[in-house]
């Protein structure tokens, strides 16, 4: 999968790299700093197709970000850890192709330091609930087999109540979850959209049938699940499309037991549309009008997105999601 994997000196005998390198058979190229070479040239996002390269890193700098408003259930603190850069999968809508300047895929190694911000930032909400998501720079399962930190989080969940863990993917990559008791606090979140859609936009990841597969292995065992409906993108059939993904779930009694769901219609910045445009100008995504909003993203106009998330949310409820455990996402006074 690798072209070259590059290491920092620094973690050269660190256990958590030495047991990733054991599993890669090509050969360590050590540096002093990733970002001497990671992101230093422009490498096109659809590069990736050809060559993939690793690193593996420390994090510095700012290891946790306060969330923006309507990025989880209202009410309560969240904040986004970061664990990793770019992620293995193509979805056409994903804004990391306008965001770094490589596609090639760096893996943070200091989860320690990510876990002490974690309880310092416990300590300025002091009995209130604060969330951490993981996923919102790669995907929080892909690669969990040979990275191996799931345990250091779940773990903190265990000994902290207050602290809730969310896992966004669109990964069937359970394996770690599963050597792992469940938690109410520590919840793996699936992206979702109807069949068809996901064929057709969320190039080389798992299928919609096998991603709701594996929420119910997950489910069945225990463990906490949410779903994102999230990018909603128009289409003629959209409303019967998300009623089949909705019975779908509720045959595998998944509905009913979402800890939350969140919809979101398709969105992106300036920059990432544009390189959007340049990768996929066949994309269906682009058969919508789209117009410049309040936040300065690019998506439907605010009639068309409030019609199509509040119809999706109708269907949701209807099909046993409660209507409490549904927020609009990134939507100004959804």
């Amino acid at each position: 999968m690798w072209n070259e994997v590059y290491v920092e000196e620094g973690l050269k005998s660190h256990p958590r790299v030495l047991k990733i390198l054991e599993k890669i058979p090509s050969a360590p190229i050590y540096v002093d700093r990733y970002d001497e070479i990671w992101g230093r040239s422009k490498k096109p996002y659809l590069h990736k197709r050809e060559t993939l390269n690793l690193f593996l890193a420390k994090k510095e700098g700012q290891l946790l970000k306060l969330a923006p408003d309507a990025y989880g259930l209202d009410g309560e603190a969240h904040y986004y850890f970061i664990h990793a850069y770019n992620c293995i999968y193509e979805c056409q809508y994903c804004y990391l192709q306008g965001y770094f300047n490589t596609p090639d895929i760096v893996l943070f190694m200091n989860h320690e330091d990510i876990l002490l911000e974690m309880k310092k930032t416990l300590a300025l909400h002091p009995g209130k609930k604060v969330w951490f998501h993981a996923g919102e720079f790669s995907d929080s399962l892909a690669l969990s087999h040979l990275t191996g930190e799931l345990s250091l989080y779940h773990e903190f969940c265990e000994s902290h109540s207050e602290a809730v863990i969310e896992l966004r993917t669109k990964s069937v990559n359970t394996k770690e979850m599963e050597k792992l008791p469940p938690l109410k606090n520590f919840i793996t979140s699936f992206s979702l959209s109807p069949s068809e859609m996901a064929r057709r936009v969320d190039l080389k990841t798992p299928s919609t049938n096998l991603r709701l597969k594996a929420m119910e292995k997950l489910h069945l065992m225990g463990h906490s699940i949410a779903a994102h409906f999230d990018p909603i993108i128009y289409e003629d059939d959209f409303k019967k499309n998300y009623q089949d993904l909705l019975e779908s779930m509720g045959k595998l009694g998944l509905t009913q037991n979402l800890n939350y769901l969140s919809l979101g219609v398709v969105r992106f910045t300036k920059d990432v549309f544009r390189e959007m445009e340049r990768n996929y100008p066949d994309s269906l995504i682009q058969t919508g009008p789209m117009v410049k909003s309040f936040d300065n993203k690019v998506r439907y106009h605010r009639p068309m997105r409030m019609w199509m998330m509040n119809t999706i949310k109708d269907l949701s409820i209807e099909h046993g999601v409660p209507k409490d455990k549904i927020y609009l996402c990134m939507e100004e006074n959804a």
